[in-house]
């Protein structure tokens, strides 16, 4: 139970400071991306590395790289859909989600899977 409360207090920490740095750049639109994905992602890795150790948080940060890539290449194809073949969203979606299991279980096996 503590390592929840951990994570909830460390991840609530600096969540918080990204959204204060996001608040103070120009322009506003940069809040929404220092405001999630970063501080959720170094809060994770600094809990791991404080009670796994270094080379459990660099397995843990290939995995966030191999979905970061994953996720773009998703956007992509959505995007691709959505305005080239002008599918609806809904379909565009669902179809590129086997794109993005693919890319996602692609680049993990690619990196050596689970060690």
């Amino acid at each position: 139970m503590s390592e929840y409360v951990d994570r909830f207090l460390v991840g609530g920490a600096v969540v918080s400071a990204f959204a204060m740095l996001g608040d103070v750049l120009r322009p506003k639109s940069f809040a929404g991306l220092f405001g999630a994905a970063p501080s959720v992602a170094l809060a994770t890795l600094g809990i791991a590395i404080y009670q796994h150790g270094e080379s459990y948080a660099a397995v843990q940060t290939h995995s966030m790289m191999a979905g970061a890539i994953a996720l773009g290449i998703y956007s992509v194809v959505v995007c691709q859909l959505l305005i080239r073949a002008r599918m609806r969203a809904l379909p565009a979606t669902l179809l590129s989600i086997v794109v993005w299991l693919a890319a996602a279980f692609g680049l993990w096996a690619a990196a050596g899977g689970q060690t």
